[in-house]
């Protein structure tokens, strides 16, 4: 039957909690108990969620996951983004919660797409939703640096896998940086600073977004890169030091991966 409609019921520590994270993304609750169990639906357009409470749950060991398909991945993202920096002062990247970077996903049929993490360790996956009948197709990465960079999101943000993205990066761009493309080399520098911050590695990221303002590009490869340099300034401007401080505790444990 069409217009039927699936609403995903998921775990977490702290109804409060829950609210007021996904209150900075945009959403409003709708219903909300705290007895005889705590629970909340929350809504945002005609995304819904819905989320129960569990006492002494620890996000780390949470498996709840779920995909959303949008319209548009890159404009939720600057919405969820703004909304957090609006709330928290800083858009989380490592830990519980956290926001990945809209990418291409091998995994998914090259298809773009965004992960976050909520406070209660669930895995909200965001694709671009696209017509079966008209998948959406990216050029196939071609340029070593390029499929390693790719190999290392399918790590790093499917999997959850850190230190093996970081393995991957690292290598290629030892032995790639002085041939590869400018291109490819920024979008590879920029996600490598990414990973440092989830590591709580500062210094490394700035030496890393270092070299991405050191790249040389022509004005077209400007405007192909916008979206990672507009990262690469975003990461810059939270690691200076008069950024805005945290206004939340994240834990540093990276949650295990969670499939596609």
């Amino acid at each position: 039957m069409v217009n039927e409609v699936a609403v995903p019921q998921l775990p977490c520590r702290s109804i409060d909690e829950i609210t007021t994270f996904y209150g900075a993304l945009g959403f409003r609750t709708t219903y909300r108990q705290t007895r005889p169990n705590p629970y909340a639906a929350l809504r945002r357009e005609d995304l819904e969620m819905h989320f129960f409470a569990i006492e002494g749950f620890d996000p780390a060991d949470c498996y709840g996951a779920c995909a959303l398909y949008v319209p548009d991945t890159g404009a939720l993202h600057r919405a969820f983004t703004d909304g957090l920096r609006s709330v928290y002062g800083k858009v989380p990247v490592r830990g519980i919660p956290r926001l990945t970077t809209p990418r291409r996903r091998k995994n998914d049929g090259r298809r773009t797409g965004f992960t976050m993490v909520d406070p209660g360790g669930n895995w909200i996956r965001v694709f671009n939703a696209v017509e079966k009948s008209a998948p959406e197709v990216a050029p196939a990465a071609t340029g070593k640096l390029a499929m390693a960079l790719e190999n290392a999101v399918v790590l790093g943000d499917s999997k959850g896998d850190t230190a093996q993205a970081v393995k991957i990066l690292d290598a290629n761009l030892a032995r790639e940086q002085a041939t590869a493309l400018p291109v490819d080399l920024v979008e590879a520098l920029v996600y490598r600073a990414e990973l440092a911050l989830r590591q709580a590695e500062p210094a490394r990221a700035r030496a890393l977004l270092a070299r991405v303002r050191a790249v040389p590009l022509e004005e077209g490869e400007r405007r192909r890169l916008a979206d990672s340099l507009t990262l690469a300034e975003e990461m810059s401007r939270d690691l200076a030091p008069d950024a805005s401080p945290r206004r939340y505790s994240p834990s540093t444990a990276a949650p295990p991966g969670r499939g596609a």
